[in-house]
């Protein structure tokens, strides 16, 4: 039984997020987006508290999300992104992923907490 699988419904998407970026990730994007790193930097990210993160469009999902293609940089997507839902929170919660399970349809609401930190360990190979 798998514990998670992507619906692509962008629910994770949503909110004033923490898509924290790397250089590592900045160059990527930029190269995946065929821009240069300062176009990139201006154009889609933003500083808080000393970090750079990917802004949020008006419509409060992370800029990058499209409600007809979903995420527009996939292939290239940050850590953030690719680990869902295996974050620290959630693996080491049982309430915090009860919330998620309620959240997000991708998570399987047959799937006992143990048997998603079990996948989790198996996922951070």
């Amino acid at each position: 039984m798998r514990a998670f699988e992507c619906k692509m419904c962008g629910t994770c998407c949503f909110g004033e997020g923490g898509i924290r970026l790397g250089e590592k990730d900045i160059k990527q994007i930029s190269r995946f987006l065929e821009i240069s790193s300062e176009s990139f930097l201006s154009t889609y990210c933003e500083t808080r508290n000393g970090r750079l993160y990917i802004k949020t469009g008006p419509d409060g999902y992370c800029i990058f999300h499209d409600r007809e293609k979903q995420c527009l940089i996939h292939p290239v997507a940050p850590p953030a992104c690719s680990l869902w839902p295996f974050y620290p929170a959630i693996v080491n919660d049982r309430d915090t992923w009860n919330a998620a399970k309620e959240a997000c349809p991708g998570l399987n609401p047959d799937c006992t907490f143990e048997e998603f930190v079990r996948q989790a360990k198996e996922n951070s190979k």
